[in-house]
């Protein structure tokens, strides 16, 4: 699955997600694109938005084509986020396109 991970959260989540072509949205040059803009593009090119933006799932619907992973944490330490691994991978397996499964406590 091609994930693309928000520029909020730690660069090292992408070493936890085995078996998925995981990138940051700084490694594909889009840093500073405004979340609908943001998500429009990740459409075209990824599977799955893994963010830890609160507002986003409820500001914008996702796109037909993209999944998001929406995650809850106390913090957005790389300790934090990537505890959340397992989850997040359990998360990638459920889910599909145009929809926004919850990550987290």
């Amino acid at each position: 699955m091609r994930v693309l991970i928000d520029e909020c959260l730690p660069r090292q989540l992408v070493a936890h997600l085995v078996g998925h072509e995981a990138r940051t949205v700084q490694q594909v040059g889009w840093a500073g694109v405004k979340n609908g803009k943001l998500l429009a593009k990740a459409a075209a090119e990824f599977d799955v938005f893994i963010t830890i933006d609160r507002r986003l799932p409820l500001d914008h619907r996702p796109p037909p084509s993209l999944a998001i992973v929406s995650l809850t944490a106390k913090d957005n330490r790389v300790e934090t986020i990537c505890g959340l691994a397992p989850a997040i991978l359990d998360a990638l397996t459920r889910a599909a396109p145009g929809q926004v499964v919850k990550v987290g406590v």
